[in-house]
């Protein structure tokens, strides 16, 4: 198995696709044609991490964080991100960032949270837009079953909870080929009725490429008329941010004793007491200021988060509880998520869960 192999594992269950236009995910070290010789998998890649995967053999090196964020325009060990760099290229060790890939996955940095939580009936809080897009081609009416089938196995016309989600509409098709073409239906130059089905099917656009391989190898004609457009439906597979239920409300003080045993913090952050139990939850991961808005909107009694600022918890406006349980916190159980993943899909290659406590803030 090659680096390669493995990329291509990771990104079919996290496709790259998602991540938010400013992040830098992907490798971002190394040499993806390499062969594999273990994992090492980390919330943060530090000089710490990739000694430790030194010590592991492992030349695979799966960070949540990236460690290369913006240009780099030297290496020359002067900062902790070129020494980093600078040792894993030494070392020949190569470094792949997910990132808001992640945050953005249904199975990523959130539901892990919920999960660390025991959360009930999840969903993401904040879908993210433009991620689906519409075919609609024309197929002779005798082979639309068959082209169906095949843009179903490719991914198409998944809706939430429901697959095979296609509309179709029967009708006459008109072309008439040049001196050039070759019909495999009708002749040249002669006018052609033909008997066709419209298929219409929605699907996640980093399917794109497979879709219309699918489409490509299951349709008779020399020329396939097709059109691929964007829609704004929205997407409750793909977004930031998870709301869910407790299966037994708690009181705000008892809950949050409950998110610190749960989360492993032993500092919570958080706006004023509103005096009502804690049952609807909303939590983002990482930095999410952003999110009070959509928290609120989701009816949350309380939104788990980090980095709020001083007057971010002024936007609680007495209608939800604030809990900034940290960064690091917050993130922290990525790393054996993305183990879980991984573990999944690879058997035969050691993968490692990274000892390495890479938090920079500490506590006095």
């Amino acid at each position: 198995m090659q680096i390669a192999d493995v990329i291509s594992i990771i990104e079919k269950e996290i496709p790259l696709n998602y991540a938010e236009d400013f992040d830098n995910v992907g490798l971002l070290v190394g040499n993806k044609n390499e062969d594999l010789k273990g994992i090492l998998v980390t919330l943060d890649t530090t000089e710490a991490v990739v000694d430790e995967a030194i010590k592991k053999g492992c030349n695979f090196i799966c960070s949540f964080h990236p460690i290369i964020f913006k240009g780099l325009k030297s290496l020359t060990g002067k900062t902790y991100v070129e020494r980093t760099v600078l040792k894993a290229i030494q070392n020949n060790i190569a470094i792949y960032a997910i990132h808001t890939a992640l945050d953005n996955s249904i199975i990523g940095v959130n539901k892990m949270i919920c999960n660390q939580l025991n959360l009930k009936n999840t969903k993401i809080l904040i879908p993210q837009k433009n991620t689906l897009k519409k075919l609609t081609t024309y197929v002779p009416k005798n082979e639309a079953e068959a082209l169906r089938t095949a843009l179903f196995k490719a991914g198409a016309g998944h809706i939430e909870n429901y697959s095979n989600c296609s509309f179709n509409i029967e009708g006459n098709g008109t072309y008439q080929g040049n001196n050039a073409s070759n019909p495999r239906k009708g002749n040249k130059n002669e006018l052609h009725t033909e008997q066709e089905t419209q298929i219409s099917v929605v699907f996640q656009k980093h399917l794109e490429s497979e879709i219309l391989s699918a489409l490509h190898k299951n349709h008779s004609y020399e020329t396939i008329a097709y059109e691929i457009i964007s829609i704004e439906n929205k997407n409750q597979t793909i977004g930031i941010g998870m709301v869910g239920e407790l299966e037994t409300p708690l009181p705000e003080k008892a809950f949050l004793e409950y998110l610190k045993a749960h989360m492993q913090t032993n500092t919570i952050r958080h706006s004023s007491f509103l005096n009502k139990d804690i049952k609807r939850i909303a939590v983002l991961g990482g930095s999410g200021a952003f999110g009070i808005n959509a928290a609120k909107k989701a009816k949350a009694d309380v939104y788990i988060t980090s980095d709020l600022k001083y007057h971010d918890f002024f936007s609680a406006e007495n209608n939800i509880l604030l809990a900034d349980i940290g960064h690091y916190e917050s993130e922290q159980f990525t790393k054996n998520g993305l183990v879980a993943i991984l573990t999944k899909k690879i058997h035969n290659f050691a993968i490692s869960l990274s000892k390495t406590n890479t938090n920079p803030v500490k506590y006095f």
